[in-house]
């Protein structure tokens, strides 16, 4: 079996950069809780997205288990508009209502899917039985989650947290549990 811990990345406080957006104070005191609650698990490998939030959310679990955070493309958050959304709301449930649809410069929920799941299977194909922490972004967490059980879908992406973590455990390719391990004080 192969264990996939998707990780949220923890608050940060917006500004339009969104390569470079930190993690806010909370976040880094969440980030914290995030590496308690895997500190029992045999970590093999730390990936993330490139975005700084997402890396730093997950760069205390690399450094207690003696490893590196290894950049992978795809899992950084999907492109919603070339330009930010009058109506952020209407903008992605838009998305979530017909995965076929993209706005200007921005990327389909299948678009987007396409680019996680292929990451994810790089992954499995790679790294069969390891323990792999994913430092990742909402959207493109349940898109990932939403192509091996529908059930993960816009209702249940409005419901997550920040940070969150989910425990996907695989036997080759296929998916066989989903295990929620944040949980809010």
């Amino acid at each position: 079996m192969t264990n996939l811990f998707l990780i949220r990345h923890a608050h940060s406080n917006y500004t339009p950069d969104e390569l470079g957006r930190p993690l806010s104070e909370r976040g880094f005191a969440d980030a914290k809780k995030v590496a308690g609650l895997l500190k029992s698990e045999k970590i093999d490998r730390v990936v993330s997205s490139p975005y700084k939030r997402a890396v730093q959310t997950v760069e205390e679990i690399a450094v207690y288990n003696d490893k590196e955070v290894e950049i992978i493309d795809g899992f950084k958050e999907r492109t919603l508009t070339s330009t930010p959304a009058e109506d952020f709301s209407h903008a992605i449930m838009k998305v979530w209502e017909d995965y076929n649809f993209s706005w200007n410069g921005g990327e389909s929920n299948l678009v987007a899917q396409k680019r996680g799941i292929d990451s994810i299977y790089k992954l499995l194909d790679s790294y069969k039985g390891e323990s792999i922490v994913i430092g990742t972004h909402g959207n493109i967490m349940v898109l990932i989650m939403n192509y091996f059980d529908k059930q993960y879908d816009f209702s249940f992406w409005k419901n997550l947290d920040m940070p969150d973590i989910y425990k996907l455990i695989f036997d080759g390719k296929e998916l066989r549990s989903v295990k929620r391990i944040w949980e809010r004080d």
